[in-house]
């Protein structure tokens, strides 16, 4: 089925060449056709662009939209086999080196030949992303990208895309009970293969350490994860051993030093502890500053692994931690998006790309 504003550009394509609509015709206003076909606003607004690029008509601003002189069937036909490219919208939460870089690269590279993109940040701010959302919708984007602030907030915009059939993709996360296309790490089996990995290594008495705000679909997988590779490897679940108290992954937190002191508490209420599990890539970077504080040794005293860990001087140390494929996670993320916006509204609505575990110099096996 196609997207709901290519049935209603079809509609009034028609009646425009049949000359329902004259040359010079005013016709009727963005809310009437709204109420008409019983969709919302943007709906109408991109049937309306896609006749305004092909000039059927022409919007005279303060009086209305009206019938141009281009009537002619081999023309009109002939402007839509065009080669214009469809326009994108990219919303991220933010980007860096430990996760965003390489996935805005991804969706970059496999664009090249096939669309255009604007890029805004959310800054994982509601209010922030409801913004960027409207305005692109306003600009008159083809399709969407987006990853949400928060798991369990959805705008009415997002709400309108899902129900006008209108293109966009969630990626990194995905919300619960909507059927939105969504693209993301496997992170729940990323999560066992880490902790596996760490009970082989020797490691019965794991920190797990956990954002604050642990309500997206991603940690929530990843906590899964866990708990099930534990399970899996008949050892106790000792949640007392996990600090859920870390603000530093998000961009408006400033005070790591803070967050350092917490997992320096951690460790001294625990330390029977000999591994810790970072589900975020800055919490590994604190935790290891927190380690290094209390005068015990990486990996010797307590290994340290993450998600993610940016390619560093072969010299220095690295994390072992869970490799995301940010490029594959993008480029499927806009092949996604390139089949709805050509009307392909019948895939896959939760693709799951796999992480893969590398070593590095932050973990030992602990009879070694």
């Amino acid at each position: 089925m196609k997207p709901l504003y290519e049935q209603i550009y079809k509609s009034l394509r028609e009646d425009i060449i049949s000359a329902k609509y004259q040359i010079g015709d005013q016709i009727p206003a963005e809310k009437e056709l709204s109420k008409q076909f019983n969709v919302s606003n943007i709906t109408i607004k991109k049937a309306l662009e896609k006749l305004s690029s092909e000039g059927l008509i022409y919007r005279t601003r303060g009086k209305g939209t009206f019938v141009s002189n281009q009537k002619n069937e081999n023309l009109t036909t002939k402007n839509n086999q065009g080669t214009k490219k469809p326009l994108f919208g990219l919303i991220v939460t933010t980007f860096d080196d430990s996760f965003g870089n390489r996935l805005i690269g991804g969706i970059e590279d496999a664009a090249q030949d096939t669309c255009h993109i604007i890029l805004k940040r959310s800054l994982s701010i509601p209010e922030r992303e409801d913004k960027a959302i409207r305005e692109l919708l306003d600009y008159g984007i083809d399709g969407l990208i987006i990853s949400p602030a928060k798991a369990e907030h959805y705008s009415r915009e997002i709400l309108k895309m899902i129900v006008d059939r209108f293109p966009f993709v969630l990626i990194d996360r995905s919300f619960k009970g909507l059927a939105a296309t969504s693209v993301s790490t496997d992170n729940e089996k990323a999560a066992k293969e880490g902790i596996r990995h760490l009970i082989d290594l020797g490691h019965e008495h794991i920190g797990v350490l956990i954002p604050k705000d642990n309500s997206t679909t991603a940690i929530e997988d990843r906590i899964k994860g866990v708990v099930e590779a534990i399970v899996e490897k008949k050892v106790v679940v000792n949640r007392e051993l996990w600090c859920a108290e870390i603000k530093s992954p998000y961009p408006t937190h400033k005070d790591t030093a803070k967050d350092i002191e917490t997992i320096k508490a951690h460790l001294l209420k625990y330390p029977q502890i000999t591994a810790l599990f970072a589900l975020e890539y800055n919490i590994a970077v604190l935790a290891k500053q927190a380690v290094e504080q209390l005068n015990l040794r990486i990996p010797e005293d307590i290994s340290i692994m993450s998600f993610d860990s940016p390619p560093r001087n072969a010299l220095e140390w690295n994390f072992t931690h869970l490799h995301q494929q940010e490029e594959k996670i993008g480029q499927q993320a806009l092949d996604s998006l390139l089949d709805m916006y050509h009307g392909n509204f019948e895939m896959k609505k939760d693709i799951r790309i796999p992480a893969q575990l590398v070593e590095g110099t932050t973990t030992k096996n602990r009879g070694t």
